[in-house]
């Protein structure tokens, strides 16, 4: 089940983004920078996004499992609890937030994220040659959603 993020549980999508921001950034960011992502930070970040428009949905089987955010066609935050991993939930947090999107499903990740691009590659997005530089070496690029014809 697919439920809109409220105050009341917040707290659950904060946990859920912490942890995946986390092991999803591991490998390339410092250890004191990762540390500070904790619950109560995330939680203010999506209070923040909500402020400004986002909107932030949670899945949830049992316990939550997931966490994406969409403010018009711009899909961002979309992680998954990495023992939940290559089991579906993420593409279907994906469809879900694809439906949501009122303009161009578009994205943005980090070039090195090849599980990610593999999902959304598959998904329909391709890559738009726009590029956001985030240090020296790691750059994020842009997807867009390609919607496929039905015959």
């Amino acid at each position: 089940m697919i439920l809109a993020v409220e105050e009341t549980n917040l707290v659950q999508a904060a946990v859920v983004h912490s942890i995946s921001w986390k092991e999803s950034h591991r490998s390339f960011c410092a250890h004191d920078f990762i540390e500070m992502h904790t619950p109560e930070r995330q939680q203010e970040y999506i209070r923040n996004k909500m402020k400004c428009g986002s909107k932030f949905y949670i899945l949830i089987e049992e316990k939550p499992i997931g966490i994406v955010s969409i403010k018009d066609g711009i899909i961002e935050d979309l992680y998954i609890l990495p023992d939940k991993q290559n089991m579906g939930y993420g593409t279907k947090l994906l469809q879900f937030a694809i439906a949501q999107c009122t303009d161009t499903p578009t994205l943005w990740i980090l070039e090195n994220n090849t599980n990610a691009k593999r999902l959304y590659h598959k998904m329909g997005f391709q890559e738009t040659g726009r590029i956001h530089a985030i240090t020296d070496g790691l750059d994020e690029i842009e997807l867009s959603f390609e919607y496929t014809p039905v015959n």
